[in-house]
């Protein structure tokens, strides 16, 4: 028998087996909130559900299975036929199919059906981020589709259907489809006005034949994709079918995989088009109008999927920080490590009560309510997705040595950080496109300001802050290079507003003194100390 040089003490327990959902009081709340009382029971059962499975052990390990087996790329069968399929692990497909089954591309047809679709996609991006590209690609397509109703008729079924089936077949012969996008090209990026691939008119009504490249594909093992390419009349949004009717596979050439820092488990990909068979979406010379109801649906679950990864990162620093001890205590009685904590779980917070703020927005659908989405999805996406990088650092670092481990979880999370704000247009552009709304659609500023004046009189901080914004917006001079700073405040005076309604008093007090007061440093952990910090952290630890 071999010998005992030690037992091992002082190490946290796995934060494994707990309800992903229940343990995270900011997102109950928000949903107790933003859903009807006749809805209630049946909503929290299902997020409940969902929030067992994803804090479950046997999905955890098949995250990371996912993520440690990337996709792999064959261009072509044994016999040389040209096939471009894409091969996911096992654990990718379970996990997608559990998506698909809770839920995560069926918000249209359901009752509250983006709130409990957004906490549902909260929570399961903390399971594993990369599955939910698909999930989110499929949810957004259902807007631009509506553009044409007779597809809209042919495809939303399939796209909103809780069946999950990876055969590679004609859609109308499956129970349920993803669905991919393509638009950026090498040589324009987020400009998608310089696009070249060229769509010629065929002779059948709506079809087209497409001709050129794309940089990057999400998806490229979905049933169909939205596609932006130039018809005679300029720019056009596309539907381009992986599978044709008959069975034929469509001129869909997968060139290679991106090899991304994070992400690992989903493909990105090259694809060239080359008398690819196309139906015309939309109006010709319309294609950005037609597909960006879909960008804005995806740019809202940048938010979520950022919310997301915050929530997971600091629910598992403070975990580790109430088990362990280091100098007479446990971390997480120790002033200046609660102080970390207390930061971090502001920021999480304020992120999921703005995220499902802005879902139970799209539910409502009236015209304040629209008018409010122009300007708060790209100054949320801008703000939060650019605050979890550094978010998800620092957690890492509360667990020493640890964090900077793979088996811990968190270099997943920090390695995925970054990408919601790089993806459906990086910081610049959801800033520049502030801006637009702001000249362009005087209601979208009246809807905002009605938004955060609902909280007026209840802070000082805030109450500040809202004046020193409109003394800021009264002057647009040079506006675009201090577009940044604008956004960024935008974001917190909403933050802010929606805290100081919704959140417990310490809550709201340590957010409006921190980051709208400006009684903080430039790192975590530089709250006042005179907050109730105990009681933000406690908030913030995930029960088991």
């Amino acid at each position: 028998m071999a010998a005992s040089t030690h037992t091992v003490t002082n190490q946290p327990p796995p934060l494994s087996g707990y309800d992903v959902f229940t343990a995270d009081r900011a997102l109950t709340e928000a949903v107790d909130r933003h859903v009807g009382a006749g809805l209630l029971d049946e909503v929290r059962g299902e997020l409940a559900g969902l929030g067992r499975a994803a804090g479950s052990a046997q999905l955890q390990e098949w995250g990371a299975q996912a993520n440690e087996n990337p996709p792999r790329l064959r261009t072509h069968d044994r016999y040389g036929h040209r096939i471009d399929e894409v091969d996911f692990h096992p654990a990718w497909h379970r996990l997608l199919g559990k998506g698909v089954s809770a839920g995560l591309t069926a918000a249209w047809n359901r009752p509250a059906g983006h709130v409990r679709r957004a906490a549902a996609f909260l929570v399961w991006t903390q399971v594993e981020a990369g599955n939910c590209c698909p999930l989110s690609m499929t949810h957004a397509a259902v807007p631009a589709l509506r553009a044409d109703p007779e597809l809209a008729a042919e495809w939303e079924p399939r796209l909103t259907s809780m069946v999950y089936d990876r055969e590679l077949r004609p859609a109308h012969l499956k129970p349920g489809a993803l669905f991919g996008m393509a638009m950026t090209e090498k040589q324009g990026g987020s400009d998608v006005r310089a696009n070249t691939t060229a769509a010629r008119p065929l002779a059948e009504s709506g079809g087209y034949e497409l001709t050129g490249h794309k940089w990057f594909c999400s998806a490229p093992m979905s049933d169909a994709f939205l596609v932006l390419a130039q018809a005679p009349a300029e720019l056009t949004c596309f539907l381009v079918p992986r599978v044709l009717p008959d069975g034929a596979r469509n001129v869909f050439r997968v060139q290679r995989l991106k090899d991304k820092l994070g992400n690992r488990s989903n493909a990105s990909a090259e694809v060239e088009f080359d008398g690819t068979w196309a139906r015309r979406v939309g109006e010709e010379g319309r294609g950005v109008r037609t597909i960006i109801e879909m960008v804005a649906a995806t740019r809202l679950d940048c938010v979520l999927g950022s919310a997301g990864l915050m929530r997971q990162a600091v629910a598992q620093a403070v975990h580790h920080c109430t088990y362990r001890e280091a100098f007479g205590g446990r971390l997480v009685d120790k002033p200046l490590m609660r102080n970390v904590l207390a930061d971090l779980a502001l920021e999480s917070e304020a992120a999921t009560t703005l995220a499902l703020r802005l879902a139970a927005a799209c539910d409502d659908g009236g015209e304040q309510e629209r008018a409010l989405l122009r300007i708060a999805v790209p100054a949320a996406k801008y703000w939060v997705t650019k605050r979890c990088a550094p978010l998800a650092v620092e957690a890492s670092e509360c667990l020493g040595g640890n964090g900077y481990v793979e088996e811990s979880g968190l270099p997943r999370l920090v390695r995925e950080s970054p990408l919601n704000s790089i993806w459906e247009g990086a910081g610049n552009v959801q800033a520049l496109d502030v801006l637009r709304a702001l000249r362009r659609e005087p209601g979208a500023f009246d809807a905002y300001l009605r938004e955060v004046g609902l909280a007026r009189g209840a802070d000082h901080r805030l109450d500040a802050a809202i004046k020193d914004l409109l003394t800021e917006l009264a002057d647009l001079a040079g506006v675009e290079a201090r577009a940044r700073r604008l956004v960024e405040r935008l974001a917190l005076v909403l933050q802010g507003s929606l805290l100081v309604r919704y959140a417990p008093p310490e809550v709201a007090d340590a957010f409006c003194a921190s980051r709208l007061g400006g009684d903080r440093g430039a790192s975590f952990g530089t709250l006042p100390h005179t907050l109730d910090l105990a009681s933000v952290v406690e908030r913030a630890r995930p029960v088991e």
